[in-house]
């Protein structure tokens, strides 16, 4: 059973910094493509960034790019998600998922995903 488990969410205030990271199990980590989804209260899930098995090819949201940071861990089958100057409209659930395809930047081309972690941004 792959289970992927969230952490690092918490309260901030704009212009601040959260590392959240993945912990994955059940399958082989290293192989898949990981990506960060996230999805505020009334809105739907949408993509924030991803990154290859080999880490070579990472993709971002436009709306966090040069802010944020995806990088992983094949050998502690971590993923991770540095934020910098954080904003309000960053607030979010962010959840972390796997696909087997390269460069997957749409929800429905992820099979599995985590319970997601609270990221809220004070103003």
């Amino acid at each position: 059973q792959v289970q992927l488990v969230e952490s690092g969410g918490g309260l901030v205030q704009a212009g601040g910094s959260l590392r959240l990271s993945c912990a994955g199990s059940g399958r082989t980590f290293s192989s898949y493509t990981m990506g960060w989804f996230r999805q505020a209260p009334g809105k739907e899930r949408e993509f924030v960034a991803a990154i290859s098995w080999s880490a070579d090819i990472t993709s971002y949201a436009d709306s966090v790019k040069g802010r944020f940071t995806i990088s992983r861990d094949n050998a502690k089958n971590r993923v991770y998600l540095s934020m910098n100057s954080l904003e309000p409209e960053d607030t979010a659930v962010y959840y972390c998922a796997s696909s087997a395809v390269l460069r997957a930047t749409m929800s429905a081309l992820y099979d599995y995903w985590g319970q997601g972690t609270q990221v809220t941004v004070s103003s």
